[in-house]
């Protein structure tokens, strides 16, 4: 599919790669690399990490998985958050200087010599986003870089950014739990032209009603509202609803929520990540599924309780720091 209309392709779905180095419980090196292959070979080409995941190791993973079939991939990775957001020890950095460096710092560890989409991963308050997107666009003259995209940006920072240099691609969460986005940064890519990147399709594995009965200690959802004790349990009856859907088209309740989102455009790539081929090859399944226009509507009544972080003002629209 296109992704924008800056001439990047990409495959209708793509797969997140975060969760094989960073956040959901102990990674699993030779299962991801062989997750990542099969992906290359059912045709899920449009592969997302950033330099954040483990520190730079989600990075290495991914390089030393595609080394051999580089030319297969579009590969997109982020810049932008410092520290460790796990630990609350978190930071924006957008200032030209740390731009240059950091794609530097990713390319070594992809082993590449250009990544096709590059993301600000978040938008640093302190630097206007025109200095920001301007540093980015060098990285297009220099060759490093093919495209340029944001992630969790507002719409007003989306519209600056585009007077900069275009931008391909804008990532945000959005699927069944997770609709802000639809309010004003859906409709601010649509008028120019850019490619929407739902993460989180699954609602961070909400949504696949497999949820584990007990989070390991480290993992990240632990942090986040929608899986708090008095929320939980709402939510889960709501992914019942969803399975009761998924028995009629003899599919998975994740299968269900992937296929709503790609049912919102055929400019919505998303990414939903596993480390894990069974799920990698669950979630290609959604590509089949089409489901009526009944379906779709009910399924997006659905709500659910609880914030997508403990912490709003680090996603788009909310205060500073926003994006």
């Amino acid at each position: 599919m296109k992704l924008g209309s800056q001439g990047a392709e990409v495959s209708r779905l793509g797969l997140g790669c975060m969760g094989m180095s960073y956040a959901y419980g102990e990674p699993d090196d030779a299962e991801s690399v062989a997750t990542l292959h099969r992906a290359l070979d059912l045709g899920i080409t449009f592969l997302d990490t950033a330099d954040i995941y483990g520190t730079g190791a989600n990075e290495e993973l991914v390089g030393r998985a595609i080394a051999n079939r580089r030319d297969e991939v579009f590969l997109a990775t982020k810049f932008g958050i410092a520290g460790n957001p796990l630990s609350g020890s978190r930071a924006v950095n957008g200032s030209p200087e740390y731009v240059r460096s950091a794609i530097d710092a990713s390319l070594r560890r992809l082993g590449v010599d250009h990544v096709d989409l590059y993301y600000q991963h978040r938008i640093d308050p302190d630097v206007p986003i025109e200095d920001t997107v301007g540093a980015m666009a060098e990285l297009v003259e220099a060759g490093k870089v093919r495209y340029l995209g944001l992630s969790e940006a507002s719409a007003d920072t989306i519209r600056r950014a585009y007077a900069v240099h275009p931008i391909t691609a804008v990532q945000s969460e959005w699927s069944l739990f997770s609709r802000d986005i639809e309010e004003s940064v859906a409709p601010a890519c649509r008028e120019l032209g850019i490619g929407i990147v739902p993460y989180s399709p699954l609602g961070r594995g909400m949504l696949t009603g497999a949820l584990p009965k007990d989070l390991a200690a480290d993992d990240y959802r632990r942090t986040l509202p929608r899986f708090d004790a008095e929320n939980l349990d709402s939510n889960l009856a709501l992914v019942d609803e969803i399975r009761a859907i998924a028995g009629r088209y003899d599919a998975t309740p994740g299968q269900v929520a992937i296929a709503w989102v790609l049912a919102q455009g055929n400019d919505v790539a998303p990414i939903p990540g596993t480390k894990r081929r069974r799920y990698l090859e669950e979630n290609a399944g959604a590509l089949r599924l089409e489901l009526s226009a009944a379906d779709l509507a009910a399924l997006a009544k659905l709500t659910s309780v609880g914030t997508r972080y403990p912490d709003m003002s680090w996603v788009a629209g909310q205060s500073a720091p926003q994006g």
